[in-house]
């Protein structure tokens, strides 16, 4: 076992890891700021410890409400797209889904999590776009009748992402351990895909630095160009309420929709839409060969030729996300501005969707 010697100007901490991991101990007094001494660990190795393998974004673009109460799973049964029986068996506590409107267009994504606490009966987080929490309390309490729930926003918690730094392609990182653990009112992979990390929920004055060790915070720009990079939509900007459809949003490959868990809001044409198994158009990440900070909402986008080839929906500087149809997915696309300015698109199937669909 090796000792490293980190000066720091005053004595600031101790830690200890057991077995192969490394004991570091900070104080003052050693040479100068920065240097650092290991006995049986290469530099690289130490740095990588201190500068933190995980970063933690704070996402204030997302917000929570607490639902709770007896009647919880078949209330949000019959008005979400995914089976709430899931998130009763066993090791299963974070759950995706769509809210539909009639006609079987999203209205809002949404994450479910189960409550730890089981005093006041079963309940859940609901995770959804800050900017609708409104528009879905009332969606929530109109369908809400005589069931035994309470529903109320929870304007206290801050949800963060939780990304790997260390990941490599095609592997799953390993789940970072927390030093506090009840300080976490959830702390759930990610249940669209094992590409987004994991999420945390926690008070509003805590700090993750705090409970997540080797772990760095990021700048949430950074986790948008994460998603639109793997092509993974979110909030309202993503999936414009009463105009995405879910099946052409990806909701399947997100594990965002049961087929065999009865009815709900919207289920008819999706039902249908699903067993025809044609999906003509898909939402997919695209790269611009030049930024365009004047683009109008649901730009179109064409081919070489001038044909229609679908439309831009939203995207951080080159990257986003955009609804195109497959027949030409795989050609030379270009996209018009509002001020006449034209740039060059390419689409990409995301590495996380089936294999079936990424070969053809």
């Amino acid at each position: 076992m090796g000792v490293l010697f980190f000066a720091r100007g005053a004595f600031t901490s101790a830690r200890k890891y057991t077995g192969r991991h490394l004991c570091l101990t900070f104080f003052s007094g050693v040479s100068a700021p920065g240097v650092v001494r290991v006995r049986g660990y290469s530099q690289d190795t130490v740095e990588r410890n201190v500068a933190g393998q995980f970063v933690c974004y704070h996402l204030p673009q997302r917000t929570l409400l607490k639902i709770q109460g007896q009647d919880t799973s078949p209330f949000l049964q019959g008005i979400i797209t995914n089976d709430m029986r899931l998130l009763e068996e066993p090791g299963l506590t974070a759950m995706y889904s769509h809210v539909l409107n009639v006609q079987g267009r999203t209205l809002f994504d949404i994450m479910l999590y189960s409550l730890k606490e089981a005093d006041a009966g079963p309940g859940v987080f609901l995770e959804c776009d800050s900017t609708i929490k409104d528009s879905i309390l009332r969606h929530l309490k109109m369908y809400k009748l005589r069931r035994k729930v309470n529903i109320n926003p929870c304007p206290e918690l801050s949800v963060w992402a939780v990304l790997s730094k260390q990941k490599k392609a095609g592997q799953e990182a390993g789940k970072p351990e927390l030093s506090s653990p009840d300080k976490a009112l959830v702390w759930e992979a990610d249940p669209r895909t094992q590409e987004m990390g994991w999420r945390l929920v926690l008070d509003s004055q805590d700090n993750p630095l705090d409970i997540i060790a080797s772990c760095e915070k990021g700048d949430t720009v950074d986790y948008q160009r994460h998603r639109y990079a793997i092509g993974l939509p979110e909030g309202v900007k993503d999936l414009p309420p009463g105009v995405a459809l879910p099946l052409e949003s990806n909701l399947i490959y997100m594990q965002g929709i049961s087929f065999s868990k009865g009815c709900y809001i919207g289920q008819e044409l999706t039902a249908r839409t699903h067993h025809t198994g044609v999906i003509r158009k898909r939402l997919m990440p695209v790269r611009l060969s030049a930024p365009l900070p004047d683009l109008e909402d649901a730009a179109a986008l064409q081919t070489q030729s001038g044909k229609p080839a679908g439309k831009h929906r939203a995207g951080v500087d080159e990257l986003g996300l955009s609804l195109i149809r497959m027949a030409h997915a795989k050609e030379a696309l270009t996209l018009k501005s509002s001020d006449d300015t034209t740039v060059a698109v390419e689409a990409s199937v995301p590495a996380w969707w089936p294999k079936d669909v990424k070969n053809n």
